[in-house]
């Protein structure tokens, strides 16, 4: 069976990046059926750059950011009878089997919702940025080899989420469990559409042959900045909100409470202990508003053992986050 698939590039002020990043995607040995760009309101002359010097791309424009989410949903709405959809960053550029290698890893495989590739940093190849993600019962998600040898991460793992800077998603569970949850903007909407899929007995697989290099931070310009540490200190209140069932968050209590006195130390010392507070408040807020919309996932108990699964994954990746 030949099996269809878009690449979705969300592009934001994009202009330092976007060449090589779709020149990559261009020469791939299994060419995406659909490539789309959504630009997110770019003031920088990317978008034009873009329809000039890449025709054959299908470009969405926004008037203003929809934020990641709202881009990506976009893409995921345009790619039509796609079966399967990957979404990459601007700032990356795809190794010449990317998509083929993801395409392997997922076409037919019922129960696997997405697929990550391993993400190497473009100022040094030989570590890793990202290979797969993981959520733990501190209230924190983090990413699996990052600064390590990439060496080290030659083997296709089972993951808690898959990274959406270079992953690839089955069309037809989306379809079943809902797309991205536009409520995050940015940040950790992967980690939750991803524990979504869990919940419903899916699997997310980290696939090491599937290759990019990324340069990371391209959209706010560093690791650490007032938007990216209150969207993410927001969010992270909103995920557990989302995710877990009241019982849950009572059990992991004892853990999330030093978790996020840990992160609030961190960030002040970082000179943003107002900003990741603030984003505290403000994710409470949002769970209220996640409340009215009806967003929070509903218990179930035919998954039952999928949540018992996952709380003893969170408390497992306790432990590799202390070695990650």
């Amino acid at each position: 069976m030949e099996y269809r698939v878009s690449v979705i590039i969300p592009n934001y002020n994009g202009m330092d990046f976007f060449r090589p990043c779709l020149t990559s995607v261009m020469a791939q040995t299994r060419p995406a059926d659909r490539v789309i760009v959504v630009d997110n309101g770019s003031v920088d002359g990317s978008a034009d750059a873009i329809e000039h010097e890449f025709p054959s791309v299908e470009l969405i424009r926004f008037a203003e950011n929809s934020g990641f989410c709202g881009a990506v949903n976009a893409g995921i709405k345009a790619s039509g009878d796609c079966d399967y959809v990957i979404l990459l960053n601007n700032d990356t550029e795809a190794d010449s089997h990317f998509v083929e290698e993801l395409l392997k890893g997922i076409a037919g495989k019922e129960k696997v919702f997405s697929c990550q590739a391993k993400m190497l940093k473009m100022s040094d190849p030989s570590l890793c940025d990202d290979a797969g993600d993981y959520y733990c019962s501190l209230g924190w998600a983090f990413a699996r080899g990052r600064g390590k040898p990439e060496s080290l991460y030659n083997k296709p793992a089972a993951l808690f989420s898959s990274c959406a800077g270079a992953a690839i998603y089955s069309m037809k569970i989306l379809n079943e469990i809902g797309i991205f949850d536009e409520n995050h903007f940015a940040y950790l909407e992967d980690t939750d559409i991803g524990w979504r899929a869990r919940i419903n007995g899916y699997r997310n697989i980290f696939l090491p042959r599937a290759r990019v290099l990324h340069v990371g931070s391209a959209s706010t310009g560093s690791v650490y900045n007032d938007f990216k540490v209150k969207n993410t200190s927001r969010n992270s209140i909103y995920l557990i909100y989302k995710n877990m069932p009241t019982p849950q968050i009572i059990l992991n209590l004892p853990l999330f409470i030093p978790g996020f006195l840990i992160k609030a130390a961190f960030f002040t010392l970082k000179g943003f202990g107002k900003e990741y507070i603030g984003g505290i408040r403000k994710g409470f807020a949002l769970c209220r508003k996640g409340r009215e919309e009806g967003r929070k996932i509903s218990y179930n108990k035919k998954n039952f053992w999928n949540y018992a699964h996952i709380q003893v994954e969170l408390w497992v990746n306790c432990l590799r986050r202390l070695h990650n």
